[in-house]
């Protein structure tokens, strides 16, 4: 685990994490060992150019940012965060699935599953 995961820093620009998802990220890490976090990434590709990639990691680089709590946000990194910027991250259980739910400000289009997205 590097020094920085430590200090984690956080971001002005922000994306903020729903009660929701702060609530089913601690149940996720709560089965983890310690230092593990939530990563939020945009990937290329998906049916509308870009997706979101959520799965868990235990090193931070330099330019990663923690957007939430500690043990309960998403650790975003820089390039990505250009694409997500003023978003809004929640957890919803439904009939049809559980998953987490971007809200972005930053897309043009996105694709009828809510994964993929384009700006």
């Amino acid at each position: 685990m590097s020094d920085v995961m430590d200090r984690p820093m956080l971001d002005e620009r922000g994306v903020t994490v729903g009660a929701g998802a702060a609530a089913r990220i601690r149940e996720i890490l709560a089965n983890e060992p310690q230092g593990k976090f939530v990563r939020l990434a945009v990937k290329a590709g998906g049916c509308s150019g870009f997706s979101y990639d959520f799965g868990l990691d235990d090193t931070m680089d330099a330019e990663d940012r923690l957007h939430g709590e500690p043990g309960a946000g998403l650790v975003i990194d820089a390039t990505s965060l250009e694409l997500l910027s003023g978003c809004t991250v929640d957890f919803e259980d439904r009939l049809a699935g559980a998953h987490f739910a971007v809200k972005n400000p930053n897309a043009t289009s996105g694709c009828g599953c809510g994964t993929s997205f384009s700006v």
